[in-house]
C-alpha cells in the first residue's frame, strides 16, 4: 500500500545485497605502520564497506612489501567476500603490493582496474602509473587501490555500482 502522495512504483531492482558478508582492509605503508603518520585511507575504505553492509575486520596497517601479502593471506583464511588494499601500487622499489597480490589471484578482473585508472586519469595523469590488480582468490574479490585518499575514492566510486553483483557472481550466482 502506498502512502499518500506516492505512486505505486515497483521497488528498484538491486543487485547483490551484501549484508552479512565479511570484508578486509590492508594498508601498505611502512611509515604508517611505524606510527610516523596516521593512515588516512583505511578509515575511508572501512566506512565505505560498512555503508554497503559489509562486516569489516579491523584494518591492517603493515609495512610495504611481503607483509602485505602475509596480511592478505591471513584475511583469506577468514573467507571474506572482499579484500581492499591501499598503497604500494606505484613505481618505488618498495611499492610491491601488486607483486604480492598477483600470485594469490586465481583470476584477474582487468576491467575493474581499467575503470579505476580511467576514473583517476580524469583528475590526474599520475593515475596511469598505478600498477594495482583486481581479481578473485576463490570467491573473494581482491583489489589494490592507490595510497592516496583521492585515489581510493576514485576506486570506490568505480566499485559502488558493481560490488554486490560482483560478490554474487564470485559466490556462484548467475543473475544479471
Amino acid at each position: 500500500m502506498s502512502s499518500p502522495g506516492t505512486l505505486n512504483a515497483p521497488e528498484p531492482h538491486r543487485h547483490g545485497d551484501v549484508q552479512g558478508r565479511k570484508a578486509g582492509v590492508v594498508i601498505a605503508s611502512t611509515r604508517a605502520a611505524a606510527g610516523i603518520y596516521d593512515d588516512e585511507t583505511g578509515p575511508v575504505i572501512t566506512d565505505w564497506l560498512t555503508e554497503h553492509g559489509f562486516d569489516v575486520f579491523p584494518a591492517m596497517v603493515v609495512p610495504d612489501g611481503e607483509p602485505v601479502g602475509a596480511a592478505i593471506r591471513a584475511l583469506l583464511t577468514q573467507r571474506p567476500a572482499v579484500v581492499i588494499t591501499s598503497g604500494g601500487t606505484g613505481l618505488s622499489p618498495d611499492d610491491r603490493t601488486p607483486d604480492v597480490t598477483l600470485p594469490l589471484l586465481d583470476r584477474e578482473i582487468p576491467g575493474i582496474m581499467e575503470a579505476v585508472r580511467r576514473a583517476g586519469a580524469a583528475k590526474t595523469p599520475l593515475a596511469a602509473l598505478s600498477r594495482g590488480y583486481a581479481g578473485a582468490a576463490g570467491s573473494t574479490f581482491i583489489i589494490n587501490l592507490p595510497g592516496s585518499p583521492k585515489g581510493v575514492m576514485d576506486g570506490l566510486t568505480v566499485l559502488d555500482p558493481v560490488i554486490g553483483h560482483l560478490c554474487d557472481q564470485l559466490e556462484g550466482g548467475h543473475g544479471h
